[in-house]
Parts: structure tokens; sequence; C-alpha cells
């Protein structure tokens, strides 16, 4: 399999992981959807990321969807999905708390990269940065259970969905969130930061 897109993408960092911890052979191309926009549309003209290409020459797109077949690919005994419902469903809250406060954090980025400042609009931007503080405020008090892990003795998607948006938006917004102001995330990442599939995958 072939994964395409950059690590400093947490939508592509947490496949990345997600796959070594899987044990899913498979080979990580660097391309970005702005700088090699031309090399990335050769094999999905489309241009997301992250895009995998399957061993029979499929492009999937879209990280859940990613995931959820690499999980029926997987050996059962590495899934990263809680088997019982209570659990499962505590752990989709939380995946989806972070993929919000990814998507946030990208907003955020993206208008101050990509936006001429005399064409931002601020009513809009403040509202985003009050979902983000949401999201991140709610996935703080989630976390918070983590001994060490949240549902295991081993991360699982919560885990690493978590962590990767905790660090993408650290390093992208560090203005935005101080360092010790979500102490169990913060935890988290760094124990998932030590780990040796996020060791394989750093950000940058």
């Amino acid at each position: 399999m072939r994964l395409i897109g950059m690590l400093d993408s947490p939508y592509v960092r947490r496949v990345a992981i997600s796959l070594r911890m899987l044990n899913l052979p498979f080979s990580h191309e660097s391309l970005s959807v702005f700088r090699t926009f031309e090399a990335f549309s050769k094999i999905n003209p489309v241009v997301k990321a992250p895009s995998l290409v399957t061993d029979e020459g499929v492009v999937l797109m879209d990280s859940c969807l990613i995931l959820e077949y690499a999980e029926r690919i997987a050996e059962p005994a590495l899934g990263l999905t809680p088997a019982e419902i209570t659990h499962f469903t505590r752990s989709q809250r939380i995946i989806g708390l972070a993929l919000a406060a990814c998507e946030k954090s990208v907003q955020i980025v993206y208008e101050h990269d990509l936006r001429p400042s005399e064409k931002r609009h601020q009513p809009w931007l403040d509202r985003v940065h009050g979902q983000l503080a949401d999201a991140y405020r709610l996935l703080e008090a989630e976390v918070q259970q983590a001994d060490p892990w949240i549902f295991a003795d081993r991360p699982l998607q919560a885990d690493i969905t978590s962590a990767v948006a905790y660090r993408f938006t650290r390093e992208m917004l560090p203005d935005v969130i101080a360092a010790g102001e979500y102490p169990a995330l913060a935890a988290l990442s760094e124990k998932s930061e030590a780990s040796e599939a996020f060791l394989a995958f750093p950000f940058s």
C-alpha cells in the first residue's frame, strides 16, 4: 500500500501511525497538496490528503474511511477500536472531538496563511477559535481518565487521534493553546510521541 500526504497534516499522520500499529506494511510518499499539486494529482485527481493506494490499486481518501478499511484487513487482535459498545461509543465521541479540533485548527491556519489580512472575517474567526477551545475543553475531560491509555493497556484510535490533534495544534498555533492549559492532553501527547509508531512518523 502507498500512503500519500505530508506528516504535518494530522489526518495523514493519524493514518500513518495507525497503519504501523495495525502492522500493515505500506510506503509513505510525502507529497503536498500545495507544493507538489501536479504530482499528487497523478495519483489522485481530487488531490486530497491523505490518499491511500491499496495493493489492488484502488485509491481511497479521507482518514476515517482509510482507517475503516485498514481495520478490516488487519489482524483482529491488533484492532484500534474497543469492542464493548459503551467504550466504542465513547471512543467515537473522543475521536470526533479530536477531529473537530484538527478541523478548527486547520481553518485558523488557512485563514492566517492563505487569506490576505484585509479579507479576513474576524467574527467567523472568533467563532472558530471558540469552537476549538470547546473541543479541547471537552477532550481534556475525556482524556483525564487515561491510565495509562484511555481504554486499554495500549493506545487505541482515541489515544492516537487525540495525541496527533494536540501536537498539531501546539505546533501550528502555539499562541492559541498555552503549554499548561490541558495537562491530561499534554501527558497523553508526551507518552504517545515517545512510542515507536509516533517516532516512526514524526510531525514535520
